[in-house]
């Protein structure tokens, strides 16, 4: 092997290294993202705090909870 592709090959391997240790440990805006819904808006939870409002299920055990401002006014009260 020459240098250059002793080169390639550690960056690559150090490239892959580095993509498993981030992805196995989400940080919280990708966590957030993911279990967003109504426009990522709302966020999925098993209930609602008092200040928000359910409108539609993320799953079949989750509820979108949103925020009562988010609302279009014909939904919210």
């Amino acid at each position: 092997m020459t240098l250059g592709n002793q080169t390639t090959l550690l960056l690559t391997v150090c490239l892959i290294l580095f993509l498993l240790a981030v992805k196995s440990g989400a940080n919280a805006f990708i966590r957030r993202f993911f279990n967003s819904c109504w426009r990522t808006k709302g966020v999925c939870r098993k209930s609602c705090y008092r200040s928000e409002i359910f409108h539609v299920f993320c799953d079949v055990t989750f509820l979108c909870c949103i925020d009562k401002n988010y609302l279009p006014s014909m939904v919210g009260k």
